[in-house]
């Protein structure tokens, strides 16, 4: 199968095809791109083969993965071929680097986010975990779209407290609704508006390295 996103890897230096290794997807925020992503990932690229994903559409200066109606009000059809593409995505680059499938990560900010937790209910437990910063879960993924198992997986979620896009009441639900489905949820917010702090960086940082060396 072809890749069809465009993309930016960083494979540890001390790469070797024949191991494997832990993985990060990373998807951006609207109107961003990959490159800003990658930024965030810098202490973790010794450990985990990185990989930031273009969104395939056009946005202002940058580009989206969906485009939108209004804040929160995702167009359901660019939404619903993004979580199909990634997915494909996900398993396409599986295929191509030294991979392990057992310990695929999405880590995603803003629109990257809420694609990242959609996907961890579509995907589950092919998935090993997610970061999901400053993002939302869509009413329609929660009801209308089929979920499989997470209950095993590690979900690190956090939230700016004065977050003028997405308010902190959406991290708060984003806590309930995974804490009721998986056993491993970390939730936490920062004094920030909708931004990733250097705090919440070094603690999804930290929360990765831990949690790609635990075998549960």
């Amino acid at each position: 199968m072809t890749i069809d996103y465009r993309y930016d890897v960083q494979l540890p230096s001390s790469y070797d095809p024949e191991k494997k290794y832990p993985a990060i997807f990373a998807l951006h925020g609207l109107g961003s791109n990959e490159k800003n992503m990658m930024g965030l990932l810098d202490g973790l690229k010794d450990d985990f083969i990185v990989i930031g994903v273009r969104g395939n559409l056009s946005q202002g200066s940058g580009y989206a993965y969906f485009h939108i109606k209004s804040i929160g009000n995702p167009i359901r059809e660019h939404f619903d071929q993004s979580i199909r593409e990634l997915e494909r995505f996900i398993r396409c680059a599986t295929d191509k680097y030294a991979i392990d499938p057992g310990r695929r990560y999405l880590l995603g900010f803003s629109q990257g986010a809420i694609l990242s937790m959609s996907l961890a209910l579509v995907m589950g437990e092919q998935l090993k975990g997610i970061v999901a910063l400053n993002g939302y879960i869509p009413a329609f993924v929660q009801h209308e779209y089929p979920h499989q198992p997470v209950k095993n997986m590690s979900v690190f979620i956090s939230h700016g407290e004065y977050d003028p896009v997405f308010p902190q009441q959406l991290g708060d639900a984003n806590h309930a609704y995974f804490r009721g489905l998986s056993n491993h949820v970390t939730y936490k917010t920062y004094a920030a508006a909708h931004e990733v702090t250097s705090d919440n960086r070094r603690d999804f940082t930290l929360w990765l390295l831990q949690d790609a060396n635990n075998n549960r």
